[in-house]
C-alpha cells in the first residue's frame, strides 16, 4: 500500500476489496436458561473502527468471549477474513492476527515496559520457545521499542510496570495487543477508571493505530467511543439493539433514554 496515502484513503481501498475481517452470524450463548447472546449478526470491515455499547449485563463481554474463543458460541457462526473459525481454538485465532485486551489487567508487574513489550512480540512469533537472551540488534527489540513510542511510552520503557499509574498500564496493554501483526483487536473497555486526561490520550492512541488494522471496541464511556468509531453497535439484554454511526446513534431517542441520560439530549 502507498505509504503516501492518508487514513481516509487507505481506509477506502481495504473497504472496496469487500473483505470483512469479523463477520457473526446467528451468534448465541446459552449458560443453562440463561441467554446471555442471542442470534446476533455484525459484520466488521476490514480497518473499521467499530464501537460496542451497553449497560452492564447487556452480553458485550460474552460477544468477545464468543469471537476469541473463550466460550464456544451455542449457535451460530464466527468468520475471520472470510475464515469459518467457529470451532477453532483461541490460539489459532491468535494465529489469524486476532488480538484482545481485557477489563482486568494482565501484565508482569516486576518487568519494564520493554520487557512486557519485548514478551509480546516474542509470543508471537516463531522463535518465541527459544531460550537465549536477546541481543542489542534484536529485531523484536527494536519491534518492542516502537511499541513503546507508539502507545506514548517511550519515556518510561525502563520503568517495571507495577510503577506505572492506571493510565499507563491501560496504554501498555494497547502495545501488547498491537504486537506481532495483528489484523483485528478486540479492546475491553480500555477506558475504564481514567481520568479526563489520559482518556483523552487514549483518544489520540486508538485514533493513530494503522489503517489496516480493524477494531472494536467495548466502552461505558460514550465520549471515547464516539471520537473513535466509526460504526457503533448498541446491545440490550443479549440482543443488538441499534446500528449506525455515531452521530445516528448518539441523536437516537431510544438510546439517549435508555444509555446516554439528559446531558446528551
Amino acid at each position: 500500500m502507498n505509504k503516501t496515502l492518508n487514513r481516509a484513503d487507505a481506509l477506502s481501498l481495504l473497504q472496496s476489496s469487500g473483505q470483512y475481517a469479523l463477520e457473526l452470524e446467528a451468534i448465541s450463548r446459552h449458560f443453562g436458561a440463561l441467554v446471555a447472546l442471542a442470534d446476533i449478526n455484525l459484520s466488521v470491515k476490514a480497518g473499521e473502527r467499530h464501537a460496542v455499547l451497553g449497560s452492564n449485563g447487556a452480553g458485550k463481554t460474552t460477544l468477545f468471549n464468543a469471537i476469541t474463543g473463550d466460550f464456544a458460541p451455542t449457535t451460530g457462526r464466527v468468520r475471520l477474513f472470510g475464515e469459518d473459525v467457529t470451532d477453532l481454538p483461541a490460539y489459532e485465532r491468535i494465529r489469524r492476527g486476532l488480538r484482545r485486551t481485557y477489563q482486568i489487567s494482565l501484565l508482569f508487574e516486576n518487568l519494564s515496559v520493554l520487557d512486557n513489550l519485548y514478551l509480546a512480540c516474542r509470543g508471537v512469533s516463531r522463535n518465541r520457545f527459544a531460550l537465549r537472551r536477546p541481543r542489542r540488534d534484536d529485531a523484536l527489540m527494536a519491534s518492542a521499542e516502537t511499541l513503546a513510542a507508539a502507545v506514548h511510552l517511550e519515556t518510561v520503557r525502563d520503568t517495571p510496570v507495577g510503577e506505572l499509574s492506571h493510565g499507563q498500564q491501560r496504554q501498555l496493554e494497547i502495545g501488547l495487543a498491537l504486537s506481532g501483526a495483528p489484523r483485528l483487536i478486540l479492546f475491553d473497555e480500555p477506558a475504564a477508571g481514567l481520568s479526563p486526561g489520559e482518556r483523552a490520550e487514549l483518544v489520540d492512541i486508538l485514533n493513530s493505530i494503522p489503517s489496516h488494522i480493524a477494531y472494536i471496541l467495548i466502552e461505558h464511556d460514550m465520549d471515547v467511543a464516539l471520537r473513535v468509531a466509526e460504526r457503533v453497535t448498541m446491545m440490550h439484554n443479549g440482543r443488538v439493539f441499534k446500528q449506525g454511526t455515531p452521530d445516528e446513534i448518539e441523536n437516537d431517542a431510544q438510546v439517549q433514554e435508555l444509555y446516554l441520560g439528559d446531558h446528551h439530549g
